[in-house]
């Protein structure tokens, strides 16, 4: 039996010393912010067997405890694989001498000769509570028996900016502030934010408490919420408060009716409704200097552009990346217009987009594709490419310029009076006609009759006809395609022509996401609908669509004011609607049957 016990023992010895060793980790751990004058533990942690420990000089703490020295080992046979593990902590009670953010640099330790070093650690130390001071660091909130008021449980709407323009970005923060023991939040409303554009945040899933001192006293907080919000007009507009039901655990300071009454606390939890406070914000409108390419990006941007090859054929695709990245409202950037040559056939840009959003703002890459052919050979110039914004640091517009681009188009295999894309033909030579049975026949030697002759066909009627009537024909082919070939060089009239036919494609493609349910490609969908169309029937270039161009457009067309109004408030219903948080499906309906509405009145009003 002892023989077994040593054995068991030896093979358990053995595996350990075996088993590979965990990465060794070496933190060190204390809260991100304290009060001044109170206590708190600074604690060292390492899974291993280690020595040595050595903290750095500390000169805006005073170490008042300390080193106070736990381990912690553990051995486990799992299916017959046997794992060790070892873990030290050191700490350090500390206070602070004084205000302010300080850092305390790295400690080290030995482990099997080796050095390692922990992470440095970034403390604020806050001002000392006026009303009570906190006794330890592991709570800030005031006595149990406290009343719950206003002022010791609290939410704050917290803006960034109270005075923009208009698409500047404005960040709102819901934060909680407590120095009671609250237990959870309940019913809670946010505002629609109505005439903004919102965008959303991601705060971590698991909300921490953290220390904040506000109007001299300290709360624990908890961050809500956080949009970034872009107010679409000018004037006071004013941002909701947030309501929720507060549900906080206090003393229940009933009567004891025994002895474990006094000895034992008891608690009860209390619902108290808060509500947050609203902020007005002033927008000013953009300046009246807009350039004539600006379509409404406000931030602050950088362009880039390239070109897959200067070199091809005709019938070969070539295709220019146009790169937009900053920070704004990059989502809202209409694509820029490129003036490719007549001779080209252009295609519709590929997007790509990458965004990130941030309490600094919306920001990333906006990688637009234009793939065009040409259709003759030569030389060709594709002009440079130009982007507007207004710059939210300087308060002023700015017109980006990318690089022009040179094509050398030399003449396809096809020919390049094809004039469509690349296809394989099959051709067959002619066969030259033989003239058979030429040679001289054999007389006949038979009885024969003889007939009067019928009129021969050269000289009649059905010989004019038979003449006459091919000629007519390639004639009025030859006038029909001499006035289609007319028509489609006039790239306007064509575009015109086209244009409530090319809108009605893409709201049947919208009518297809609407049923689907796909929020993001319906409003694409029916946003490029309506501003194709415009582009299309007004003839106005892409690079100068915008809103203030449109409504100019259409009082040209002597459209009444209130189909003008109407029109544009459809436009700005799409637009608000892409981004606006808690629509539903009759929302999207409404604004579909209004979207077919508009463009079907434009289209009877307007003729070209």
């Amino acid at each position: 039996m002892i023989m077994k016990k040593i054995l068991f023992f030896s093979l358990l010895l053995f595996a350990t010393a075996v088993t590979k060793a965990e990465d060794v980790s070496f933190t060190a751990s204390a809260p991100e912010a304290v009060p001044n004058g109170q206590t708190f533990q600074l604690v060292y942690s390492i899974n291993a067997t280690a020595k040595e420990l050595r903290i750095p000089e500390i000169f805006d703490f005073e170490i008042v405890a300390g080193p106070f020295q736990s381990k912690n080992s553990s051995t486990q046979i799992i299916n017959g694989s046997i794992t060790h593990s070892t873990s030290l902590r050191f700490t350090y009670t500390l206070i602070p001498k004084k205000e302010g953010t300080f850092t305390i640099p790295a400690a080290t330790i030995m482990v099997d000769k080796q050095k390692y070093s922990s992470n440095t650690l970034t403390i604020k130390v806050l001002p000392a509570d006026e009303e009570v001071a906190p006794s330890n660091n592991s709570s800030n909130t005031a006595p149990k028996t406290q009343a719950v008021t206003n002022d010791n449980l609290f939410i704050r709407t917290i803006v960034s900016h109270k005075n923009v323009y208009e698409q500047e970005y404005i960040l709102v923060t819901y934060k909680i502030y407590t120095r009671v023991d609250l237990v959870n939040i309940d019913k809670v409303k946010f505002p629609d934010f109505k005439d903004f554009l919102m965008q959303e945040i991601d705060l971590p899933k698991d909300k921490q408490f953290a220390l904040e001192n506000y109007n001299g006293k300290n709360y624990n907080t908890i961050t809500l919420r956080q949009v970034l919000l872009y107010p679409q007009r000018s004037g006071t507009l004013e941002i909701e408060k947030m309501t929720c039901d507060a549900i906080v655990r206090v003393r229940n300071n009933r009567p004891s009716r025994s002895i474990f009454d006094d000895f034992f606390d008891t608690y009860q939890e209390i619902v108290k409704p808060i509500a947050s406070n609203t902020e007005k914000i002033e927008v000013k409108a953009l300046p009246s200097d807009k350039p004539a390419g600006f379509s409404g990006a406000t931030g602050t941007f950088t362009l880039s552009s390239s070109i897959n090859k200067t070199e091809l054929t005709t019938n070969e695709s070539v295709t220019i990346k146009l790169k937009i990245s900053g920070n704004g409202n990059i989502k809202l950037i209409k694509n820029p217009e490129i003036k490719f040559p007549a001779d080209f056939e252009v295609y519709d840009p590929k997007v790509e987009n990458n965004f990130t959003n941030t309490t600094a703002g919306v920001s990333g890459t906006k990688t637009i594709e234009y793939l065009a052919i040409p259709r003759h050979s030569g030389t060709f110039t594709i002009p440079p490419i130009e982007f507007s914004y207004f710059d939210t640091k300087s308060k002023t517009y700015k017109t980006l310029q990318s690089e022009s681009f040179t094509l050398n188009v030399a003449k396809g295999a096809v020919g390049e009076e094809d004039g469509n894309a690349p296809m394989v033909n099959n051709f067959t030579n002619k066969e030259s006609v033989k003239m058979l049975g030429s040679d001289i026949r054999h007389i006949s030697m038979n009885d024969f009759q003889l007939h009067k002759p019928t009129p021969f066909f050269f000289g009649t009627w059905g010989f004019a006809f038979a003449y006459i009537f091919p000629l007519v024909i390639v004639m009025l082919v030859f006038w029909f395609f001499r006035k289609q070939a007319k028509e489609n060089a006039d790239i306007i009239k064509v575009r015109n022509r086209k244009a409530n036919k090319i809108a009605q494609k893409r709201l049947r493609t919208a009518e297809k996401y609407l049923k689907e349910q796909k929020k993001e490609e319906f409003y694409s969908e029916l946003l490029k609908a309506i501003w194709g169309y415009l582009c299309d029937k007004l003839s106005i270039p892409q690079a100068q669509l915008n809103k203030d161009n449109v409504e100019t457009e259409l009082r040209k067309h002597n459209l009444e004011e209130d189909s003008i109004q109407d029109f544009m408030q459809v436009l700005n219903n799409c637009e608000f609607a892409q981004y606006a948080p808690g629509e539903n499906i009759e929302a999207r309906d409404h604004l579909y049957a209004d979207t077919i509405r508009i463009i079907t009145l434009l289209e009877e009003r307007i003729k070209k």
